[in-house]
């Protein structure tokens, strides 16, 4: 189990490893070092670190959504009438039991939860909203298909980290 550091102070060497690493995870710690002015150890030292501290919560391989055949993404805007305490936690479970819903917010505002869904058609689509309104009462599901992806990143902006 990580320790965790609270309020841990990032300097801008450790900024700098995080915005390389946010682009590629898959480099040797010996690249990310000669990046950032270090030897490797001490880069290594760094790395672990902000793993320890929870900074870097996991690495991940990011998968071309045409390839896998999930190129359609739906945001899935859900209203409900209903707050309770164990109506979110069933909504809660039937949504993080559909695996194409791939984000899942909790909203202030009109909308009460946004989902993003990917699927490789409108009939795919179909079939998951079938199974959300299956397993929970919603007042309202208003789906809108992304026509164009304009913009798509994983890499958190790092200019706020003070």
């Amino acid at each position: 189990m990580p320790n965790i550091i609270v309020n841990m102070k990032l300097d801008s060497i450790d900024i700098r490893i995080l915005e390389i690493l946010q682009q590629d995870a898959e480099l040797q710690v010996a690249e990310v070092a000669q990046r950032v002015g270090l030897s490797t150890t001490p880069c290594w030292r760094r790395i672990q670190r902000l793993k320890e501290s929870g900074v870097i919560t996991r690495q991940v391989a990011l998968l071309d959504a045409q390839k896998v055949n999930v190129g359609v993404t739906v945001f899935v805007a859900v209203r409900t009438s209903t707050h309770s305490q164990q109506w979110f936690e069933t909504f809660k479970a039937t949504v993080q039991a559909i695996p194409e819903v791939v984000e899942f917010y909790r909203m202030s505002g009109d909308v009460d939860y946004l989902l993003r869904v990917v699927v490789p058609d409108i009939a795919a689509y179909d079939r998951v909203y079938k199974r959300l309104i299956a397993g929970t009462e919603l007042r309202d599901v208003s789906s809108s298909f992304a026509m164009e992806e304009l913009k798509l990143t994983t890499a958190l902006p790092l200019g706020y980290v003070g």
